[in-house]
């Protein structure tokens, strides 16, 4: 049985309140907090019947929507869920809705090959491993890398609506080297991620330098309905970052080709997963590969070949080496004075 979009903002707020065990609930308490969520969520100033409430309350409580709620009336007056640990958020997936999920995912997959769907493969890959462990009752397949704790995560959405609805960002910002937050207008152009970090890539108000903000060191974030938006006219991700590892792209360097020592151990890694899309193999060796990029000399890159360590060498241009060679040197010379 399809649910329409109110009818569920009404279920989850009754569900909401129901589980709040601190406070009774009469059915007038409901019917004044489903009201406020509707003209919340949809702008709807009419109100809710006491009728509507009472219908929305037998649904939950039957087998319609799987929910089976343990709804009881206490004191002949106040509504609570008989189990205290009950949600209708935390009910197990049906028969019908693994069906359901199943067509979805055949339909998606179609998408795979396509270019403007790419982004879809990792949805795609958790719904099929999701359904896959409920079905079967069994331990997920597939473990995505995620971290739920980076801070600044929750400003994602505001951050989108902002492109999409082309309005300017009241941005409260502290950077890792500032002792305090600054304040500043904002104009997002589109969201980046790397390496598990999320940044909104746009202009500050009157200047022309594009930036990178990242999320976890946002303070305060919102929507400013005055200043107007700046239009990106010019730049699109893909052109970007095309000459880079990462997001430090400079408006003023040029990329350089860069050729590197990869070692035997670590040739197979490095071939399948490319440092940068320009890679490409000039020698094979007995000891390894020698491979160049082009690319502009920036932090992430000196921080991708310092990843591997003694696995990778900096052949040209002797500028990045020598930096690469000082840095690892520098390191070592760290561990020379923990052993003293």
């Amino acid at each position: 049985m399809p649910v329409n979009r109110n009818a569920l903002i009404r279920f989850k707020t009754i569900d909401a309140c129901l589980r709040n065990r601190y406070r009774k609930w009469t059915l007038e308490d409901l019917i004044e907090k489903v009201s406020d969520a509707m003209y919340e969520y949809e702008g709807m100033d009419k109100g809710i019947s006491r009728r509507t409430i009472q219908a929305d309350i037998q649904m939950m409580r039957s087998d319609k929507l799987g929910y089976f709620a343990p709804i009881i009336v206490v004191d002949k007056k106040y509504y609570t869920y008989e189990d205290p640990n009950y949600s209708i958020t935390q009910i197990p997936l049906t028969d019908q809705d693994l069906s359901r999920m199943n067509e979805a995912v055949d339909v998606l997959r179609q998408f795979k090959g396509f270019s403007h769907f790419r982004q879809l493969n990792e949805v795609v890959q958790k719904l099929e491993d999701h359904i896959y462990a409920v079905s079967h009752k069994q331990r997920a397949v597939i473990d995505f890398t995620k971290n739920e704790n980076l801070r600044g995560l929750p400003y994602l959405d505001i951050l989108y609506q902002s492109v999409v609805q082309q309005k300017v960002l009241d941005l409260a910002y502290q950077s890792f080297r500032a002792k305090e937050a600054s304040r500043f207008f904002f104009h997002v152009w589109w969201l980046k991620e790397f390496n598990n970090r999320w940044f909104a890539v746009g202009v500050k108000n009157g200047q022309n330098d594009i930036m990178h903000l990242a999320l976890d060191r946002m303070v305060d974030v919102a929507l400013n309905e005055e200043e107007h938006y700046r239009i990106n006219e010019n730049h699109s991700p893909e052109e970007f970052y095309k000459n880079v590892i990462g997001v430090t792209v400079s408006a003023t360097l040029r990329a350089k080709k860069v050729k590197i020592w990869v070692s035997a151990e670590h040739a197979p890694y490095v071939e399948t997963k490319p440092l940068h899309h320009s890679q490409k193999v000039l020698e094979r060796l007995r000891d390894g590969i020698v491979i160049e990029i082009c690319v502009q000399h920036n932090f992430e890159l000196e921080r991708e070949i310092l990843g591997f360590g003694d696995g990778m060498k900096v052949l040209s241009p002797d500028h990045l080496r020598k930096r690469i060679q000082q840095r690892l040197s520098d390191g070592a010379k760290h561990y020379e004075e923990v052993n003293e």
